[in-house]
């Protein structure tokens, strides 16, 4: 670079290249070949992506005002902090955390996990393990690079535009005298959305003067404030940032080396093997065979997990972290090339085992049938399937007891392998042990929750048994709407169990039911008396959850019940913009026949209207 000056930066100009574009508006931060100085404010102090005036060089507005050119070819003067206010999205994913969907900016998916993902903030909010490696994947397009677990990994602090900071308006402001005129102070209350596609890109400031209102930090690289007093903002992990212009970083493992035919081993010690195993196929006796042996690649699954032969005919699937390339002289080909195997389909009747990994099991029970307390009894063990929904969702029998499990946490047992010599029936009779607590409460919600109506009417006959009991959190209503048994939630209702009743996360009877597709529960629970528009701790509905759920017939039965089409969430949205954000029209039908109105705007200041235009909805 020529120079670093202020002075020397047209900050009205945009680059004519789409391909910078991308980074526009993008929050950064000083990168591991900075030279200068404390332009920015000093280490962790933050700035936004202005333009880029070629592939060498991008203009960065620090949130102090200073604007200046910086190196990001060849050497890289600058890390992305945060890439959602860019618009940068990842089309099909979702935080495990928070939820968000898709995410925007940087994504974090768990090297460790099946099917974890992370957002920005979580990520560096330190969610879910701190022993997990993640891959960082930058661009939906980009390959995936491996890092160090953040507990080995050092945090700083942002400083800048943060709630708490006092500020003036900026390079950017058209805003007239909203401030009460130039140079008057304002204090940051909230960092917020421009739009929904532009996430973390405005700020809301309240002014001496009393007005307050929302300012661009970073939509479409505008910076319509600037700090006279910085704020603490959130911690990060400095070197698991990318540098702005070498998106796939160092250090690398990309993922996308492998290719059908690739010969490859396995050079890790076993304990870091059967680390990186979990959620990418496991780890089983068999699979020593396949350590100290040259494997081909016959498959790369959708997740993009390797499938490797060996010459013993056997087929195994690895995290792609755990395999080297064998080149050269080295290489010998065996086995055969093929098709990743399928994805099991399950069938009633059909021998499962659960997931033994207590965490996995967890965070892939969200959405699917949840989590609670009392399927620590289930994991690992084997059940039978009851019932398989629609949404591909299995209802297994554990033990006498019934729960509802996401497909991808159960294995099909070959029933025709079962152990020589052993009848089936005596093999299961084993597995199913365990031992009788004496709970009663435990023994009703378990009975409620396995569909096991008999047992409820006989448990409830006993002095000592109360209708409204709790286990694992939950009562024996709550389990049998989960599941979906209609007879048993009559039942209870018979014996005055309390409909109203909430659990930690503030969902009721009417909240569990809408979790499955079972319409008839859903009916009986309302023409009982039911609280239909009972909101949880989040301010949703069980409107809200069928909607989200995709279960089209009790989004019907509850609307024709008489259920508020239009009440709002914490983030503002109702049934509406949520079927919106699902693409589902047949909700909308439904919604907009029962008058949910139109005009209510969300959190980001958006009604359905706008909603729709955002997520390309032409409805």
């Amino acid at each position: 670079m020529a120079s670093n000056t202020s002075s020397n930066v047209n900050i009205s100009a945009r680059s004519a290249s789409s391909s910078y574009q991308q980074g526009v508006g993008s929050r950064v931060v000083r990168g591991p070949d900075w030279k200068w100085g404390r332009q920015d404010g000093g280490e962790g102090h933050v700035g936004t992506v202005r333009c880029f005036e070629s592939s060498e060089e991008v203009v960065i507005v620090w949130d102090n005002g200073t604007a200046a050119n910086y190196r990001c070819s060849g050497q890289y003067d600058l890390r992305i902090l945060d890439s959602a206010a860019s618009g940068l999205k990842h089309n099909g994913s979702m935080c495990d955390t928070c939820r968000l969907q898709p995410i925007f900016g940087i994504r974090w998916k768990c090297a460790e996990c099946h099917n974890y993902d992370l957002c920005s903030a979580c990520y560096h909010a330190d969610k879910h393990h701190l022993r997990h490696r993640f891959y960082r994947i930058v661009t939906p397009d980009g390959e995936r690079v491996l890092m160090e677990s953040r507990r080995k990994s050092k945090k700083i602090s942002s400083r800048g535009i943060f709630p708490g900071a006092r500020v003036v308006r900026g390079v950017d402001w058209q805003w007239e005298d909203q401030d009460g005129g130039n140079g008057r102070k304002g204090k940051i209350t909230k960092i917020q959305d421009w739009t929904s596609q532009h996430l973390r890109s405005a700020a809301y400031v309240l002014w001496d003067v009393g007005a307050k209102n929302l300012y661009r930090v970073g939509f479409e690289g505008m910076m319509d404030l600037k700090i006279v007093t910085d704020a603490k903002g959130p911690s990060f992990y400095r070197d698991h940032l990318p540098c702005l212009g070498q998106l796939n970083g160092q250090p690398s493992l990309p993922v996308t080396e492998f290719q059908l035919n690739d010969q490859v081993n396995i050079d890790l010690d076993l304990e870091i093997v059967q680390s990186l195993q979990h959620g990418h196929g496991g780890w089983t006796e068999g699979m020593f065979e396949t350590l100290g042996t040259t494997g081909t690649v016959c498959g790369i699954d959708e997740d993009h997990d390797i499938v490797v032969s060996y010459s013993s005919g056997n087929r195994w699937t690895f995290n792609p972290a755990v395999l080297t390339k064998v080149t050269g002289a080295d290489a010998t080909v065996v086995g055969s090339s093929g098709n990743s195997p399928s994805e099991p389909k399950f069938e009633v009747g059909d021998l499962v085992q659960i997931s033994s990994h207590v965490e996995h099991v967890k965070t892939l029970q969200r959405g699917h049938g949840e989590w609670s307390e009392s399927m620590l009894a289930a994991v690992g063990k084997v059940g039978r399937v009851q019932q398989v929904y629609r949404d591909s969702d299995v209802k297994v029998d554990v033990s006498g007891t019934s729960w509802i499990f996401n497909p991808l946490l159960l294995s099909k047992i070959d029933q025709g392998q079962a152990r020589s010599g052993e009848n089936l029936s005596l093999l299961l009779k084993k597995l199913f042990e365990s031992q009788v607590s004496g709970d009663i409460n435990e023994e009703l919600v378990k009975a409620a929750g396995s569909g096991d109506v008999q047992k409820c009417e006989e448990i409830l006959q006993r002095p000592d048994a109360s209708v409204n009991g709790q286990f694992a959190g939950h009562t024996a209503m709550q389990a049998a709407c989960l599941n979906g048994h209609l007879d048993v939630v009559s039942c209870l209702i018979q014996h005055d169990a309390d409909l109203e009743i909430e659990d930690k996360d503030g969902n009721r009877a009417i909240h569990h039911s809408a979790f499955v597709d079972e319409a008839g529960v859903v009916e009986l629970l309302v023409r009982e008396g039911c609280d239909a528009n009972a909101r949880n701790k989040r301010r949703q509905t069980a409107l809200h959850i069928a909607v989200n759920r995709g279960h089209v017939w009790v989004v019907q039965t509850l609307l024709e019940l008489g259920c508020h089409a239009s009440l709002q969430d914490a983030e503002g949205d109702t049934p509406l913009h949520d079927a919106i954000l699902k693409k589902r029209d047949d909700m909308l039908t439904f919604l907009l026949d029962a008058h949910a109105d139109v005009t209510v705007t969300n959190n980001n200041g958006f009604n359905v209207l706008h909603h729709a235009s955002l997520r390309g909805n032409p409805r």
